[in-house]
């Protein structure tokens, strides 16, 4: 299996640095993996550097917590675009899924779609460690619905990243019009491998390296 077409090479630390980022580009052209994944203030850089070279510049909005009100995560998403990301990927409000205030989460999403539609690929970020299965469910069908492209498990910055048992939960909610990326703790081909067969189509790493290598990552 090509799991390089299937990794966004992911690069979030709060202290990384550019040479961290060149390390991160270097390595993204080298094994064409799908996209690089990075911090709206590399976009820019980023897609720059990978120009030409097959591997997509992707960014978070809302990130980590997803608390940011709807108008700042489209203009967000509308900047990063502008900047060169051709995917992004938002973090819902958690909160107000949790209440169960559905209109606001749909609204919340469909505004970045809007903002990227014809222009870059949506990914939402559920925060899956934080939620009930139906929970997870529910939030599922509300990117569904707000006609977002993928639903993606974690941001991995909370209590918890992908499982596979998340990710085949989020495959049978969503069925096979929409992807779904596993992020947060997969690190390992074993990793990789288990959450395609769960259903991933997108797998969301800093371990994209060892993964196609087939290397476990060092204890």
């Amino acid at each position: 299996m090509d799991f390089a077409k299937m990794i966004d090479h992911t690069l979030l630390k709060t202290d990384a640095r550019q040479a961290d980022l060149d390390k991160l580009l270097n390595e993204a052209k080298a094994y064409h993996f799908a996209s690089v994944c990075v911090s709206p203030v590399w976009v820019a850089y980023a897609a720059e550097q990978l120009r030409g070279s097959g591997v997509k510049t992707c960014t978070v909005i809302g990130f980590p917590q997803g608390a940011t009100p709807s108008a700042v995560k489209a203009f967000e998403a509308r900047r990063a675009i502008e900047d060169g990301a051709e995917e992004v990927d938002m973090v819902i409000p958690v909160g107000r899924l949790k209440d169960q205030d559905y209109d606001y989460v749909r609204a919340d999403i469909a505004a970045v779609v809007a903002a990227a539609k014809g222009k870059a690929l949506t990914k939402v970020i559920i925060e899956t460690c934080l939620l009930t299965d139906e929970e997870k469910r529910t939030a599922c069908r509300l990117a569904k619905e707000a006609g977002a492209d993928f639903v993606k498990t974690s941001t991995g910055f909370s209590a918890g990243g992908a499982t596979a048992a998340d990710v085949r939960l989020m495959r049978e909610t969503v069925g096979t019009e929409m992807g779904v990326k596993a992020s947060g703790g997969v690190r390992s081909r074993a990793d990789a491998e288990a959450m395609v067969a769960a259903g991933a189509s997108r797998l969301g790493t800093s371990s994209g390296v060892q993964i196609v290598a087939g290397e476990k990552e060092d204890a």
